[in-house]
């Protein structure tokens, strides 16, 4: 009995989810605005990326807003107003994801009638936050050749469930000894529609690409 109880349990609140999420994504379009999921072990290079797709958008005179979250802290949070751009801090304690809820209160702090863009920086995981859609228009899945080249075979479902897949880091390919080919191997079997990128963030490789991925 007690078994059954835990999983209708799990049943409404992942179902209370996708309600809120659907909400989201409804007040986000009403408003114009595209949404980004990142998704990403820590240290994947998620938070450089946003912050350079920032920057292009600021060249084209488009708008960006960006949720930060984390289980605590606000490094990433501090890196993005930096930019000059609204930004709202989630700590989420415990949990190990981001979900529709947490990001709806985030919403609220940004200035919706003022922007075209916002990016959701979700907590660094690769597990946890795949059953949880936030409203976003589209998730992307950011990992490094610093990982490992097994990391898509580790966590099929959040490639599987995302529309674009970035390998960061390549540069470092060689020093790490990992084949950036293995994991773009993997994630086309996984995920055959996913957009795969090849990038070096910090060099700007691959910036082109996934801007064009993203319609930006």
């Amino acid at each position: 009995m007690h078994k059954v109880v835990t999983v209708d349990l799990e049943k409404d609140i992942l179902a209370e989810n996708r309600r809120i999420a659907n909400e989201n994504s409804e007040l986000l379009k009403s408003h114009g605005i595209t949404a980004f999921d990142f998704l990403g072990a820590i240290g994947s290079g998620k938070t450089l990326i946003i912050e350079r797709l920032i920057e292009v958008l600021k060249a084209k005179g488009k708008r960006a807003g960006v949720i930060a979250g984390d289980v605590s802290g606000d490094d990433d949070y501090q890196r993005f107003i930096k930019h000059g751009v609204p930004a709202a801090n989630i700590n989420t304690g415990k949990e190990c994801h981001l979900d529709a809820h947490l990001v709806d209160h985030a919403l609220e702090d940004l200035p919706l009638d003022k922007l075209d863009y916002v990016f959701i920086e979700n907590v660094g995981n690769l597990v946890c936050p795949v059953d949880f859609p936030v409203g976003s228009h589209k998730r992307v899945v950011v990992i490094s050749v610093t990982e490992g080249d097994d990391m898509v075979r580790k966590h099929p479902p959040i490639f599987a469930f995302s529309d674009v897949v970035i390998i960061n880091k390549v540069d470092l390919s060689d020093a790490m000894e990992v084949d950036p080919k293995i994991l773009e191997r993997d994630a086309r079997r996984t995920n055959p529609g996913a957009k795969i990128i090849m990038m070096d963030a910090r060099r700007g490789k691959g910036m082109d690409e996934l801007v064009n991925a993203l319609g930006l």
